[in-house]
């Protein structure tokens, strides 16, 4: 009864990730009886596990596992490991910063935290975004550099942040980050307060700088990442920022099963990576080994751009990407240039969450350490991420003390 019990729980993971696949790659009734498939799954798994009388197997199976993995995090923090710790210097506080100011940004924070009257009392100059028309905000940066500002500041997407961020580097100026965005992903691996984006001016009076790099996308810059394929296409819909979820479903089917868009191929040293759904170029890896990690940069200065790439051709490869603990369809490296190819001329790219269009092929590349960025000196930090959880040393580490363990006669008392 056990052995077929844990076999229902292989199936039950399975169906659920095919279900899952066909939600994102059907539409109309298929879809719906997919979403159905992918509810009634694990739902099932569970009321079988309970009629059996076996539920708490489940749950203690679940609280096995949790303490195991905190477990294995700390042997491999106590056996060697070090935190990376970003250097940071001490530099005189900027006469001249100028600031960015987006009102839209992140639902009204700039005006929420008072971002600007804070910013204008600590002596910066600001120029406020106007919502209704496109402004060139490279060009304002450049204008205020002609000006003298020391500083540049941005408190918008990650999108605007990296044009300005271009700009600060190109002249060796401090670049300032207010976390007044909607997911403030570089705010958060910098460290930065994203609950308070005023809290980020305080830079300007008692602040440090750390050196980060930057991504490029030919010559389009990056703090984050740029998307090629799936979501470089889904970015462009004009409906995108409404309803992303609405969009994305429809479009993911046709994207999915390559009845629209190029064929790509990825090529990173003596790496290639052919006909992938979708490619993630980001400035430094991202965590990809734990849930408490995924999504996070344990550092930006590494002088290597992270690559994910995701190929996905039927359900069965969609089931192997939940059971199997190195699919095919995933591809995972870092490098220092990244070539990006595709069998038409053009390739549609959401860079930092902004749709572009490139010339094929796309050439990413980083320049290690290239923006001083000033941060408050007293911030919330990187949080403490979990080590990274190297199952093969945590497996030898295990079998070195259960050999310590097992307990040895000692020779006077062996049998002759």
């Amino acid at each position: 009864m056990g052995v077929l019990l844990l076999a229902v729980g292989v199936v039950g993971l399975a169906l659920t990730a095919v279900a899952l696949w066909w939600v994102l790659s059907r539409r109309g009734v298929a879809r719906v009886g997919a979403t159905l498939l992918a509810v009634l799954a694990p739902v099932g798994v569970i009321v079988l596990f309970a009629s059996a009388h076996l539920l708490w197997v489940l749950l203690l199976s679940a609280a096995l596992w949790c303490a195991a993995v905190a477990s294995g995090r700390y042997a491999l923090r106590t056996t060697g490991l070090r935190r990376i710790r970003v250097k940071e210097y001490r530099t005189p506080a900027p006469k001249r910063p100028f600031l960015l100011l987006n009102p839209r940004s992140g639902g009204g924070k700039v005006e929420k935290f008072g971002v600007r009257e804070k910013a204008e009392r600590l002596g910066a100059t600001v120029v406020l975004l106007d919502p209704e028309q496109h402004q060139d905000v490279e060009a304002l940066a450049r204008e205020a550099v002609a000006d003298g500002a020391d500083l540049l500041g941005v408190a918008g997407g990650d999108g605007t942040q990296a044009l300005v961020a271009a700009v600060a580097a190109e002249h060796g100026l401090p670049f300032l980050v207010i976390s007044a965005g909607t997911r403030n992903h570089f705010a958060m691996d910098l460290g930065l307060d994203r609950d308070d984006p005023a809290a980020c001016l305080d830079a300007l009076t008692d602040g440090v700088e750390i050196r980060v790099d930057l991504g490029f996308a030919d010559d389009r810059p990056f703090v984050n990442n740029a998307s090629f394929g799936a979501y470089g296409a889904v970015v462009q819909s004009p409906g995108y920022r409404d309803s992303k979820v609405g969009t994305a479903l429809e479009l993911l089917p046709d994207l999915l099963s390559r009845q629209v868009g190029p064929r790509l191929t990825v090529r990173a040293g003596d790496t290639t990576f052919a006909d992938p759904q979708a490619v993630l170029v980001s400035n430094n890896p991202y965590r990809t080994d734990d849930p408490l990690g995924f999504g996070r940069r344990e550092r930006l200065n590494s002088g290597t751009l992270g690559v994910l790439a995701l190929k996905v051709d039927s359900a069965v490869d969609a089931a192997e990407l939940l059971l199997d603990p190195q699919p095919q369809g995933f591809g995972k490296l870092s490098a220092p240039e990244v070539v990006i190819e595709a069998d038409e001329p053009t390739l549609e790219v959401g860079l930092d969450g902004e749709a572009i269009t490139l010339q094929a092929p796309v050439r990413c590349r980083i320049v290690r350490r290239a923006l001083r960025v000033r941060v408050p000196r007293e911030r919330p930090g990187v949080p403490d991420l979990p080590p990274r959880m190297d199952w093969r040393r945590l497996r030898k580490l295990a079998a070195a003390v259960s050999r310590t363990a097992v307990p040895t006669r000692h020779p006077r008392e062996r049998q002759p």
